[in-house]
């Protein structure tokens, strides 16, 4: 890789590394808030939701902006909303305030992500897993060091000091992607002189507001069942207009002709789709261990929240260290290998958790969490090559947006799943029951990376078009 793919690297890394950090560092912010807004456990956790929600939605909307208007200009743009809400939330007078910050935050680091994996697709053609991996420790860096550095900020200067620490990281990544970014232009079906119409027609505005409709309806009737316990008639009613809202983008979505999302294309290449649906599983089992596993150490072992940390940081740093192992492996050999060996990771992983006692020794959980993590390096690699791999490059930011997507989906239904088998509180009997769902899922995983041609996928249709 050569000095400019490099520093290309640098600029997108920083800014994609926003949002597994911000997403990630709240965690650890949760019970300061409740304190000074004075808000019971259900309300604050939409600080949570609310930004998992918003990126879902956000990551594809901004990946079909990027396709038409210009991925640079996405990107930088991306870096200045979340600039401003930075700045904006620690002097949010009210809760509702500051979720709205959160909302727009999540908005401006999904723009950063979504296009940023595009951005090195066009313009890094050379060892291209290797600067995968490159991304991936950004990746799984932040998110591995979110809860500790959240904890030590929120220790140092109180909460509104995980907001502040964007700022550095913003600066830093506008001024190197101003300068090494290439232009692109927009797409020939954008002009300038369009009319208002015609532009609204090309960005699929009706398709992105009934998608964004069906999605929040769908998964705040989810999140609001669990968190009340029980499926009311208002949450059974929401949840009907959400999968009706879905039902309409769906058609509404094969019959224009230029899609929000090309469901055609997904039709024409699924190993487009299988990779989206195998990197939600991926993540469902992974953040139900990022969240479940701290709570087994506090609650059942009742380890200090500090120890919880620094035996975390064995999740994250594994996951470091296999990134660039993977980008070689992959490179070589390509993205099926990786994963057939992080999916059996998972799998031994999962059925270790089901072997241990509330005396388990400590050198036990870290050595769990050393395989998931080494998975999870393994996975965030060549799941990416799969993406890349199976899908067009003229609908990359789409693509990438709704890859970004799966993820927070399996990130929301790792909190359902947790909160349907452990009920109104955690228990040790509920996290072994955990551990043999995942165990499941894990074999799953393995089933259909062993089955999915990653690499071969998109030659053949192509060739047989």
């Amino acid at each position: 890789m050569n000095s400019s793919s490099k520093w290309l690297m640098i600029s997108v890394g920083l800014g994609i590394l926003l949002n597994p950090l911000n997403s990630s560092m709240i965690s650890v912010a949760i019970a300061r808030l409740q304190h000074v807004y004075s808000i019971d456990f259900t309300a604050v956790s939409w600080i949570v939701f609310s930004f998992y929600i918003a990126s879902a939605i956000a990551q594809p909307v901004m990946g079909k902006a990027s396709d038409l208007f210009g991925r640079r200009k996405i990107f930088l743009a991306g870096l200045v909303v979340s600039l401003v809400s930075s700045i904006l939330a620690p002097f949010s007078p009210n809760f509702g305030w500051l979720i709205v910050s959160r909302i727009v935050q999540s908005i401006g680091t999904s723009m950063l992500i979504a296009v940023g994996t595009a951005i090195v697709r066009i313009h890094i053609t050379e060892k291209q897993a290797e600067a995968l991996a490159g991304l991936s420790i950004f990746l799984s860096g932040a998110a591995a060091i979110g809860p500790f550095a959240g904890g030590v900020l929120i220790q140092w200067w109180d909460w509104p000091a995980i907001f502040i620490v964007n700022i550095p990281f913003v600066v830093a990544s506008f001024l190197l992607a101003w300068k090494v970014i290439p232009n692109d232009e927009p797409v020939a079906s954008v002009s300038r002189d369009m009319s208002l119409r015609k532009l609204l027609g090309v960005i699929d505005v009706s398709g992105i507001l009934l998608f964004a409709v069906g999605l929040i309806a769908l998964l705040v009737s989810l999140l609001s069942a669990k968190s009340s316990g029980d499926f009311s008639m208002w949450n059974i009613v929401v949840g009907i207009i959400g999968l009706v809202a879905l039902g309409i983008f769906v058609r509404h979505e094969l019959k224009t002709v230029s899609p929000f999302i090309p469901l055609h294309t997904f039709a024409k290449y699924p190993a487009m789709t299988w990779v989206n649906i195998q990197y939600m599983l991926v993540n469902l089992l992974y953040y139900a261990l990022f969240f479940g596993i701290p709570s087994y150490l506090q609650m059942v072992r009742h380890v200090s929240e500090f120890q919880t940390g620094i035996l975390m940081l064995t999740l994250g740093l594994s996951s470091i260290v296999a990134s660039p192992i993977a980008g070689k492996w992959v490179g070589k050999s390509g993205p099926r290998p990786a994963l057939i060996v992080s999916s059996l990771l998972m799998v031994v992983g999962s059925v270790w958790i089901v072997t241990w006692t509330q005396s388990s020794p400590v050198i036990s959980v870290c050595l769990a969490l050393a395989a998931f993590g080494f998975s999870n390096g393994l996975n965030a690699v060549g799941m990416q090559a799969a993406l890349f791999n199976s899908s067009p490059k003229e609908i990359v930011g789409v693509a990438s947006g709704l890859f970004n997507t799966s993820r927070y989906l399996g990130t929301i239904l790792s909190s359902l799943l947790t909160g349907i088998i452990m009920g109104g509180e955690f228990n040790f009997t509920g996290f072994r029951l955990l551990g043999v769902f995942l165990t499941v899922i894990a074999l799953v995983l393995v089933f259909i990376s062993l089955r999915l041609r990653y690499s071969e996928q998109l030659d053949e249709l192509s060739t047989s078009k």
